[in-house]
């Protein structure tokens, strides 16, 4: 058996419950290295990444580099005598980094390799309506995702399942296959596979608003993927015209209506108890919606303050 020394590299909640399965078993972690606090909320507050928070906890030594490539950074790292790196929700790594462990660097991706290389994995398997997805673990090479795998686990997408839950699932699946990927390498049992390189490899594109914004225009089942695969976070989002108000707003729940109809395509159609965007095959309802500055809330409440003109429509 290998007696590792462990540097774990990760930001977000995601990567939390992988240090803490590795912390709970008993793995030797000299290091975690995560992203530096930024500020956030009005009060401008520096705010720690979860992992941070999570490793002072448990009085890890924390890094938190600007720049990977930083000779006084690159120094702290070998200084930690690590033999073997572990990669989860972090940033693209240089090759002086990854190649400093002897036994190499392994990532966890969100998704079943070659499909969904990138930033976004979780989001893209929903809103590209995939009836599956997984984890994989793969060690680290000069591209972004492309190393040879390690090991991969396959789990269903239930039909409205959003990305949320997703998340959740796929972050306490992949906790696990990280252990067995490090029981595998602690006994100098690793086998890999190269990806296999296909003209079909679908990719996980980093999110921003164009990508986000829904086109009414759509098929409804489309529109209704893209609502779940970004809700809760960053959310789909379109333009409310209704009278003198332009407003963006976000949608984060929705339930599919077939219906036929004669009216345009995003035409609003409200009543006392519901709220529908007339679509090519029918209607989306909304079941939860968040107005600018307002927090989310059910359609519902925001029937009981807000009223729709007859013309009203979501562009």
């Amino acid at each position: 058996m290998r007696d590792l020394r462990i540097v774990f590299m990760g930001t977000p909640d995601f990567a939390v419950a992988t240090l803490k399965a590795l912390v709970e078993n008993n793995y030797n972690i000299v290091g975690v290295i995560t992203a530096p606090d930024r500020p956030a909320g009005r009060g401008r507050k520096l705010n720690e990444s979860a992992v941070k928070q999570y490793a002072k906890s448990k009085n890890l030594t924390v890094l938190q580099p600007t720049n990977l490539k930083n000779e006084d950074f690159i120094s702290e790292l070998k200084a930690l005598h690590a033999n073997l790196q572990i990669v989860v929700a972090f940033r693209m790594l240089p090759k002086v980094v990854w190649q400093m462990a002897e036994y190499g660097t392994f990532n966890l991706h969100a998704s079943l390799l070659p499909n969904y290389r990138g930033a976004a994995p979780i989001n893209w398997a929903i809103i590209n309506g995939e009836s599956k997805t997984g984890v994989s673990t793969f060690f680290i090479d000069e591209e972004i995702d492309t190393g040879d795998m390690i090991l991969q686990e396959e789990i269903t997408i239930e039909p409205d399942e959003n990305a949320g839950s997703l998340h959740d699932r796929l972050m306490e699946i992949g906790s696990k296959l990280v252990l067995s990927t490090v029981a595998l390498i602690e006994k100098g049992n690793v086998e890999t596979t190269p990806q296999k390189e296909t003209k079909n490899i679908k990719t996980a594109y980093k999110l921003n608003r164009d990508n986000c914004k829904i086109d009414w225009g759509n098929s409804i089942k489309n529109i209704y993927n893209q609502i779940r695969g970004l809700s809760p976070y960053p959310g789909a989002w379109c333009t409310l015209n209704n009278g003198d108000d332009k407003l963006d707003v976000k949608i984060y729940k929705a339930k599919k209506a077939f219906d036929d109809h004669s009216l345009k395509v995003g035409t609003i159609v409200s009543s006392k108890n519901e709220l529908k965007v007339a679509v090519t095959e029918g209607y989306i309802v909304i079941d939860e919606i968040k107005l600018p500055g307002k927090r989310s809330m059910d359609v519902k409440s925001l029937l009981n303050g807000y009223a729709f003109e007859e013309n009203a429509k979501m562009l």
